[in-house]
């Protein structure tokens, strides 16, 4: 791995999704930081800036949704790639999600599938053309 590899912060606050993720994402090169809450993950960000944000939305100290409308304001994470990882099931709140250029994926996941589309959100990888839900 080099130093320029992307920086994802993975923001949840059940500590096995981080500890699950972090091997599949750190063997396709990303380098991976956790934060557990809301506050964690701001400090992160302030701290070292990231490429990209896999994101609950049901955080102990507030919701996911707050930091994302935050990122969305600021010019230099404007854009940033972000997943929503969640078990979040109403209509409102994930379509609040999408209008702020998140992905969704629901939470149960496949660690492989979502590392997957990390990679083609990023731009690392082709979409696979057999997968209906790239």
């Amino acid at each position: 791995m080099t130093s320029s590899a992307r920086h994802l912060l993975v923001v949840d606050d059940e500590p096995h999704i981080g500890l699950v993720l972090r091997p599949f994402l750190e063997q396709l090169g990303y380098r991976v930081s956790l934060a557990r809450t809301l506050n964690e993950a701001r400090t992160a960000l302030r701290a070292t800036p990231a490429d990209g944000l896999l994101l609950d939305l049901h955080l102990p100290d507030g919701s996911g949704l707050d930091l994302l409308r935050d990122l969305r304001k600021q010019g230099g994470t404007a854009r940033m790639p972000v997943v929503v990882l969640t078990a979040e099931g109403e209509d409102r709140i994930l379509r609040e999600a999408r209008r702020l250029g998140a992905a969704l994926v629901s939470k149960p996941f496949s660690p492989t599938k979502l590392s997957q589309r990390i990679a083609m959100m990023f731009g690392d990888v082709e979409p696979d053309p057999e997968d209906p839900h790239p």
